[in-house]
């Protein structure tokens, strides 16, 4: 189900480009990304990773530009201190929360500027993995897992930034996005939700 929706949406929008004068390009991003909600009892911090990928503007007025865009993205957190008990044995030690999405956004920017811009727009991300890696206080070893089953297939968010064209080919932006959707799995009668957040620093370069 999530290739169909993936595939299907891919074509609603880069149908639409191929109808419309555009521009394609590649943007690279660093990001810094947490978790939100009921995340008590959790010291989470954030974690560093990035997006690499390719976009599309369509011009639709003097001040306003659509652009598309698909992204694979690292994002995730680290919890700090965190407690067990293990066979009547106390542990603690970090986690590290390492996901990956194939995120589409597609944006609407406006240009209050010549080369300065606005942009907000919505975003659906499809979950590619989702693994743990734990260091535990007292032992030189890192344990890995795969916790894909704990997590929903499917996030969906809205993204807030700014803009700047250096030329007509290359530009920078910063952006928030912020999750919308609860990504983690949850049993019948646990109401919590953990919601996606990231803060992305991007290069991009439109090509002629």
């Amino acid at each position: 189900m999530k290739k169909i929706i993936l595939s299907s949406l891919l074509l609603l929008v880069f149908g639409f480009v191929n109808a419309q004068k555009a521009q394609f390009g590649i943007k690279g991003s660093l990001n810094s990304s947490n978790f939100s909600g009921d995340t008590e009892g959790v010291d989470f911090t954030s974690r560093i990773g990035f997006n690499v990928g390719a976009f599309a503007t369509i011009k639709l007025s003097k001040n306003i530009t659509l652009q598309p865009e698909i992204l694979y993205s690292t994002q995730g957190a680290e919890a700090k201190n965190v407690t067990a008990a293990i066979d009547d044995m106390l542990f603690s030690g970090d986690v590290k929360f390492n996901l990956s999405y194939i995120n589409v956004p597609v944006m609407l920017k406006y240009y209050v500027a010549d080369k300065f811009n606005l942009e907000a727009g919505p975003q659906i991300g499809f979950l590619t993995s989702a693994k743990t890696s734990t260091k535990v206080d007292g032992f030189n070893q890192t344990t890995d897992e795969d916790i894909k089953d704990s997590f929903e297939s499917l996030d969906f968010g809205l993204n807030f930034g700014a803009g700047y064209d250096f030329t007509k080919n290359i530009s920078a932006g910063i952006r928030y996005n912020l999750g919308l959707a609860n990504i983690a799995k949850t049993e019948a009668g646990d109401n919590s939700k953990v919601h996606n957040s990231v803060f992305s620093l991007s290069v991009g370069y439109k090509f002629d």
